[in-house]
């Protein structure tokens, strides 16, 4: 113990990869400047006196809140329609993802546990991999302009504008998570003659569960913040009422449901975080 206690090393009196931090933090603002240049970010102009007498009188405006009964009322049903334009929208995101994610996971595949892909089953993973690009590199707004123009206004736009992108977005990430887990018992059960669904149920299914679930609530909430701006294009909802409340300079009503947005929103995480304790 004595002899241990001499040879120990002194603390650093600093931190001794000091260097190379300053190294790559200045690199990474260098590379970051014309960043800043190419999108004209200019973050002086916020205090500018122009600037802060317009925030100030749109802040002021938010107070008194907007509370009256008709009101109010009108709130709720919005906010309905705001969840279940959201969750209706996950739902057929979900319909179409979990196939999809099936269709390319690699683990699933029975000709890859001889260590090379045969190449029919190659280029369908491919295809429906391309597919999943397709849907999530369109985002939902472009898609709600689009169908706001085939089914008219209103949330069925949205629901369909949230069901392609997050299908996409899902069958993306799903894959990724089904893939990086261990994959033992579900190679095992395909070994021993086990069918594709079999091997998803009681192999990738089990070892993947909270973290699906915890990604899937969290798409949820998104896709809730997505519906409000959705609502801006004419998909109702919040967003339709905060951007008529906005046009009205009405800024009582805009603080009012900016705070049900803010309470939807800690919902969701209540919520994600009782179903990764129950699964967990």
């Amino acid at each position: 113990m004595v002899h241990a206690h001499l040879n120990a090393r002194p603390a650093p009196d600093r931190d001794p990869a000091w260097l190379a931090r300053l190294f790559w933090g200045s690199a990474a603002l260098v590379l970051m400047w014309p960043l800043l240049v190419a999108t004209e970010f200019k973050v002086w102009q916020l205090w500018e006196p122009d600037s802060l007498r317009v925030s100030g009188n749109f802040l002021a405006s938010f107070w008194p809140m907007a509370h009256g009964s008709e009101f109010l009322r009108l709130m709720l049903a919005e906010t309905w329609r705001t969840v279940a334009m959201a969750t209706a929208g996950v739902t057929l995101a979900l319909l179409l993802a979990i196939p999809l994610t099936l269709l390319s996971t690699r683990v699933l595949s029975i000709s890859a546990l001889s260590g090379r892909m045969a190449r029919g089953p190659f280029w369908l993973r491919q295809t429906v991999r391309w597919l999943l690009i397709v849907l999530r590199s369109v985002p939902e707004l472009v898609w709600a302009l689009v169908f706001v123009r085939v089914v008219g206004l209103g949330p069925t736009a949205g629901v369909l504008a949230i069901a392609l992108t997050y299908g996409g977005m899902l069958g993306k990430v799903y894959g990724d998570i089904l893939e990086s887990g261990e994959t033992h018992a579900t190679e095992t059960l395909l070994r021993n003659g086990a069918g594709r669904l079999q091997a998803f149920f009681y192999g990738l299914l089990p070892a993947s569960a909270a973290e699906l679930t915890s990604y899937t609530v969290y798409r949820w909430e998104c896709a809730i913040r997505s519906s409000v701006v959705l609502g801006l294009v004419g998909a109702g909802g919040l967003g339709q009422q905060m951007d008529n409340s906005m046009k009205m300079f009405n800024g009582g009503e805009v603080a009012t449901m900016l705070l049900i947005f803010m309470a939807l929103v800690a919902l969701a995480d209540r919520l994600s975080a009782w179903l990764r304790k129950a699964l967990g």
